[in-house]
């Protein structure tokens, strides 16, 4: 298994040290044929419109579009606002590759950052994670056949739908590999 890891920008190192820790081999991808490659992406945390201008600039949008319906992709923060069908009061272009609305930042600036427990709901039952929340955006609205998988609070914090998984927070800013072990076990099941 090969995972990629969109690094146009963002800290995308920090996924590639979790998939590490788990011993699954990842590709840095910057162009269409670095993605093609892959059998899962992640999209990292970054600025949510800075990352639009950069997929058009490497012209990565439409092949990720397609990539996302054919094989698992998962998003942080400004990844899954990139990854979303709607932003909420914005004019920014998504990916549409999951039917959920966010709203931007709307857990505050980065002075409001917080850490916090979060309820995991994965395949081996419910487990608390420390959710790492900086700039965070929000699930506003979930689309039909989208699950949730995790809530801080009554917040919707993790969600899948199809191939896609995208997350508010940060699993690579922590010790624990609950949720990079899930995106993988996602991958295997979609091989």
């Amino acid at each position: 298994m090969k995972i990629g890891l969109l690094a146009l920008q963002g800290d995308y190192f920090k996924h590639q040290q979790m998939l590490e820790k788990l011993q699954v081999e990842s590709e840095l991808v910057k162009t269409k044929e670095q993605l093609e490659v892959c059998d899962g992406l992640i999209i990292p945390g970054g600025e949510s419109t800075t990352f639009s201008l950069l997929l058009h600039k490497h012209d990565l949008w439409n092949p990720l579009q397609v990539y996302a319906r054919k094989k698992p992709v998962f998003g942080t923060c400004a990844g899954m606002i990139i990854l979303s069908n709607k932003v909420n009061g914005g004019v920014l272009e998504t990916l549409g590759a999951i039917n959920i609305e966010v709203a931007r930042n709307a857990y505050g600036r980065q002075v409001d950052s917080f850490i916090d427990t979060i309820r995991l709901s994965l395949d081996d039952g419910n487990i608390e994670f420390e959710g790492v929340f900086i700039r965070a955006p929000k699930i506003k609205k979930m689309g039909k056949n989208v699950r949730p998988l995790a809530w801080h609070a009554d917040d919707v914090v993790m969600a899948e739908s199809g191939n896609v998984v995208v997350a508010s927070f940060h699993p690579e800013l922590t010790n624990n590999t609950a949720v990079h072990e899930y995106f993988c076990r996602k991958i295997e099941k979609s091989q």
